[in-house]
């Protein structure tokens, strides 16, 4: 059955409904100080729940990834149905987790939350290389137990170089660069802008990836423009500035792009973080070259956000072209990471609509918020998605970490730059 906003309701065998996003309501600015106890609850949830404290992996893990050590390690999903702990990519997850971390406790004012922070940068530096040929390469194992994604070693720079400047931990900031000099030297590809997916450690060599392109114009977290603010390397600045100007070209639809996984474009799909990655750090790039066309794809992309957000706050995975929507399937995370470049939006052009849905986005993450559980295993954590239904009463609720821990980092970012409009 397939339901829109302006038709009628058609009978169709086999098809899952779709919704199309009514018009805007108006809401009260949210009140910054509210975030401060979930944020509080939800960090805990992270050191205190989803990481892992031993060398050892969960018994039921079943991915098989190469991991020196899992201590430090965030645990990435968690069924309520079954109350079984799985992992999925834990470097980047872990490297978003530290940046989450010590964000909020500059927020909250707090060193609460940094010997966790710590623990998880131990994580990733035990699974790096430090010295040879390959020094600099982080195992960042994701879709398959053998093979290295370069996108997963990037997202997790950003968190150490977060804990490097508030600990004056050089050894973080040391593993960090030396990721980026790997990538640029075994991962960028020869037509510029672009990376290679995969690394082999075994063959020492790149091998095809799943997708459809041999390689992606990853400009996640800008981390390179960072290695070059740190460093003055200009190839770096070179790499980032390149990796965006593609991004401009290839842009479809306005402020995403759909011919790169893990979007789809075969069925039209738009993944819920797809605009975070590579449209957020545009204004970084903007503010780097003064090029006022990446300031406008920033603008695009935020604008992406608000048309995707959908009454409530809230954000699906199954997002469309036309933004018609799945009915299941949520990515809380998404309305998270929404949440983060609406405000900037409304930061960097007045535009008080943003602002709006950025606190929605906020607001809708806290009301998915674990607060009294009956399984002590979510309490404090985001619920990232809500199952189709399967024909029984399990519980349809599925946790991913990222869901807490990108929630984390829009609350703490609020904290820290937001007044009351």
């Amino acid at each position: 059955m397939k339901a829109r906003a302006d038709a009628r309701v058609e009978l169709e065998p086999l098809e899952e409904i779709r919704i199309e996003k009514p018009r805007i309501m108006t809401a009260v600015p949210l009140d910054p100080s509210s975030l401060r106890e979930p944020l509080a609850c939800a960090c805990r949830w992270l050191t205190e729940i989803a990481q892992v404290k031993s060398e050892e992996a969960l018994p039921n893990e079943t991915r098989h990834h190469a991991h020196a050590t899992w201590r430090g390690a965030i645990r990435g999903e968690y069924s309520l149905a079954r109350r079984e702990w799985t992992f999925f990519c834990p470097v980047w997850h872990t490297g978003q987790a530290i940046k989450a971390l010590v964000l909020a406790g500059e927020a909250l004012g707090t060193d609460e939350f940094l010997s966790a922070a710590r623990l998880g940068a131990d994580f990733l530096l035990a699974n790096s290389v430090r010295e040879g040929p390959e020094r600099g390469l982080i195992f960042a194992y994701e879709d398959d137990p053998d093979r290295i994604n370069t996108s997963a070693i990037l997202e997790a720079l950003d968190g150490l170089f977060h804990l490097a400047r508030t600990t004056g931990d050089l050894d973080c900031r040391g593993v960090a660069l030396d990721a980026l000099d790997w990538v640029a030297r075994r991962m960028y590809a020869p037509a510029g802008g672009a990376f290679f997916d995969c690394w082999d450690p075994a063959k020492r060599g790149i091998v095809p990836n799943r997708f459809t392109t041999p390689w992606r114009p990853l400009l996640d977290d800008a981390v390179f423009l960072t290695g070059w603010e740190l460093t003055g390397r200009e190839e770096w600045k070179r790499i980032a500035v390149a990796t965006a100007e593609r991004l401009l070209r290839e842009e479809d639809p306005p402020g995403n792009w759909i011919g790169y996984r893990p979007c789809n474009r075969t069925l039209g799909i738009l993944h819920p973080r797809h605009a975070w990655w590579w449209g957020a750090p545009m204004l970084r790039i903007f503010k780097a070259t003064g090029d006022g066309r990446f300031r406008e794809a920033f603008r695009r992309a935020a604008a992406w956000y608000g048309k995707a957000l959908r009454r409530d706050g809230g954000l699906l995975r199954g997002t469309f072209r036309d933004f018609s929507t799945d009915s299941f399937g949520h990515a809380t995370s998404g309305a998270a990471c929404a949440a983060m470049m609406l405000w900037d939006a409304w930061r960097e052009f007045g535009d008080e609509e943003a602002a709006t849905l950025a606190d929605r986005a906020l607001a809708f993450c806290m009301k998915v918020q674990f607060r009294t559980p009956t399984d002590p295993n979510v309490k404090g954590a985001i619920l990232e998605k809500v199952l189709p239904p399967d024909g029984t009463d399990r519980s349809p609720y599925h946790l991913r970490d990222l869901g807490t821990i990108f929630f984390v980092q829009a609350a703490a970012k609020r904290l820290l730059e937001g007044k009351n409009r």
